[in-house]
């Protein structure tokens, strides 16, 4: 088997990971020797020992002395919430380490592939590395930008309308599509929408249909104009963010909502009196830790975060469905000249029954 076969089956474990490691990389191992899998691991949730601590665990005291292991990411070199990876891979007497990409925390980078080496380890990298830093797309921008990686998530028709001029949007798109957004949401570790979005569809943004963690609730409520009985500020499915201007956030209504044990975070308001989504998102990822965010809505909200820049990934559930006069996903933002026009590379086009889903990265 090539390496790029073990390669692949290290980056499925990791994504065994999905919705519980976070801010941590999704990371998968494999433990070979004489051409034999005879040991797998992954990172399970934050906090627990890594892939390869796993993956050795996983072997039963087998001797490992001249086996290969394959990971997606550079082992650690530090001690955070566990021991380093590369002193257990040293002590077991690995003959070769096969890495997928270099870690980017500057913590890590290059540090680990160097010890090994020092060891006497053979290492190879760079194997299948697109693959895996898509694995870790959420990491990567966290690690490098202290910021959240963004998707941005619309359900719209043909025409690209997310609901018609009275604002009717339930259903838009299929059962399908609807599921795959679930699945989306298990991903990330928090889903935003507007105010507006809150009032017009009461959406509780939990996971239903498939198994996996709700990700916390993020609402720009400026005003906090919200009503107390808004079905969000009174179930207990997962922690809700409340993003409104200074003012607001320490009067009455503020105190009311966070004796519900609703969290209320103060933003800046930009020039157009909207709050300031840099200043947001830099705010969500310092005080909780949110190293990626699925945007749902509404049209306001989709506008402001292209207008600003502010996006990585774009998922496009399209209906076959015509709307003609609505509410356009993007009818708010503006470009005077093509060559100012947000440009994006399609990464797949994905048949969802009688829908489709297209998925396009920031380019």
């Amino acid at each position: 088997m090539t390496n790029e076969f073990y390669m692949n089956r290290a980056i499925e474990l990791a994504y065994k990971g999905t919705g519980y490691v976070s801010p941590n990389p999704r990371v998968g191992a494999v433990i070979v020797k004489n051409g034999v899998i005879i040991g797998e691991g992954w990172h399970k949730k934050f906090g627990a020992p890594h892939a390869e601590i796993d993956a050795i665990d996983n072997c039963r005291g087998i001797d490992l002395s001249g086996a290969t292991l394959y990971v997606n990411l550079e082992p650690c070199t530090h001690f955070g919430k566990t021991p380093p990876c590369t002193n257990a891979i040293i002590e077991k007497k690995f003959e070769k380490v096969v890495i997928g990409m270099t870690d980017p925390n500057p913590v890590v980078s290059g540090r680990g592939i160097s010890m090994l080496k020092d060891a006497g380890i053979k290492v190879e990298s760079d194997v299948l590395p697109e693959d895996c830093k898509w694995v870790n797309r959420f990491f990567i921008k966290n690690i490098s930008t202290k910021l959240p990686y963004i998707i941005i998530k619309t359900a719209q028709s043909l025409d690209g309308n997310i609901a018609t001029s009275s604002g009717e949007s339930k259903w838009i798109t299929n059962p399908e599509s609807r599921k795959a957004v679930h699945a989306l949401r298990t991903e990330v570790d928090a889903v935003l929408v507007g105010r507006r979005t809150v009032l017009n569809d009461n959406p509780s943004l939990t996971v239903r249909d498939i198994e996996g963690r709700n990700p916390v609730r993020i609402i720009f409520d400026s005003s906090l104009s919200l009503p107390i009985e808004t079905g969000i500020f009174n179930d207990s499915a997962s922690s809700v963010i409340v993003c409104c201007k200074p003012e607001s956030s320490d009067g009455r209504k503020a105190e009311l909502l966070k004796s519900r044990g609703i969290n209320i975070l103060p933003v800046w308001q930009n020039n157009q009196g909207k709050l300031d989504i840099q200043d947001a998102i830099s705010k969500l990822s310092r005080e909780f830790n949110i190293a990626s965010i699925l945007v749902e809505g509404g049209a306001s909200v989709f506008s402001s975060f292209i207008t600003e820049k502010i996006y990585d990934e774009l998922h496009l559930f399209i209906a076959p469905k015509i709307i003609g006069k609505g509410i356009n996903v993007f009818g708010e933002f503006q470009t005077r000249q093509l060559v100012e026009a947000p440009h994006f590379k399609i990464r797949a086009v994905i048949k969802r029954n009688t829908d489709i889903q297209l998925i396009a990265v920031k380019s």
